[in-house]
């Protein structure tokens, strides 16, 4: 016969954490201790019950103990930074809205020209590939394109037009 299922102690706060999970990690942390307590199912039943292996349910019935004594941390939330992100999405807006306050008037944007303003701001270096992907996450995109060279010679490219060759 199999042992039966310690952590008794922690019935309260599993049932808490059923009541208030957002997510179905949260759900499946707080039935992998209350229903071997509650309902007496075995290790395996449970693993079945919450769709996890018996390895996986055992390591979350003890992470769940271990943060119910206060001997390892909570999981952290997944949505506070993505992956490799240098900042969340709240700055990245903050920061572009100081950047590109003239812009949002209809001024022109130019990227370059931005990029040591920005990372300024930042207080890293970034690639220019990074700030282009940072201004589409916030719903900026590139309205014209770019006909023509800055500095170049309008009169030199009118005459180069009215005389090149047709295919």
């Amino acid at each position: 016969m199999a042992r039966p299922a310690s952590g008794i102690e922690h019935v309260g706060a599993a049932r808490e954490l059923l009541r208030s999970a957002k997510t179905a990690e949260e759900l499946r942390r707080a039935q992998a201790v209350l229903l071997p307590l509650d309902l007496g199912l075995s290790l395996e039943q449970t693993a079945q019950a919450i769709g996890r292996s018996v390895n996986a349910t055992c390591a979350i019935r003890t992470r769940f103990a271990k943060i119910a004594e206060g001997v390892m941390e909570p999981p952290r939330a997944k949505t506070a930074l993505r992956n490799h992100a240098l900042m969340n999405l709240e700055r990245e807006a903050r920061i572009l809205d100081e950047v590109l306050a003239d812009a949002q008037e209809g001024g022109i944007v130019v990227i370059p020209q931005l990029k040591p303003v920005i990372e300024e701001k930042v207080g890293k270096s970034m690639a220019l590939s990074t700030i282009y992907r940072m201004l589409a996450r916030h719903g900026w995109r590139k309205l014209a394109p770019d006909t023509y060279h800055p500095q170049g010679d309008k009169e030199r490219r009118e005459a180069w037009k009215k005389n090149c060759p047709k295919p």
